[in-house]
């Protein structure tokens, strides 16, 4: 059975940091290209941050570029976002995604709220 748990989210002040975890079962988590996605209260789901299969590879969404950081271990098949300069705009649910290119599996989410 394949799963995606994330975890580490929660509330923060503006200005903070926070350390987002997707840990990985079921699959060959070296063979997979992650994803950090968030949704925020009526808005759609956008991509946050993406990863290739090694690491090498990352790009950010605009508006958090320089402020997140996106990594994987794949030793420890667990995806993180480290998110320093919190803004209140970066409130929403947090979902990791990993894809194969054939399948494509989702977490749950964590939510983090970034509010004085």
């Amino acid at each position: 059975q394949v799963q995606l748990v994330e975890s580490g989210g929660g509330l923060v002040q503006p200005g903070g940091s926070l350390r987002l975890s997707c840990a990985a079962s079921g699959i060959t988590f070296r063979d997979y290209v992650l994803t950090w996605y968030r949704q925020a209260p009526g808005k759609e789901r956008e991509l946050v941050a993406h990863i290739g299969w090694s690491g090498d590879a990352t790009n950010y969404e605009a508006a958090v570029q320089g402020r997140f950081t996106i990594s994987r271990d794949n030793s420890k098949n667990t995806m993180y976002l480290q998110m320093n300069r919190l803004r209140p705009e970066d409130t929403a649910v947090y979902y990791c995604q990993a894809t194969d290119g054939a399948t494509t599996y989702w977490g749950q989410g964590t939510q983090v709220t970034v509010s004085s």
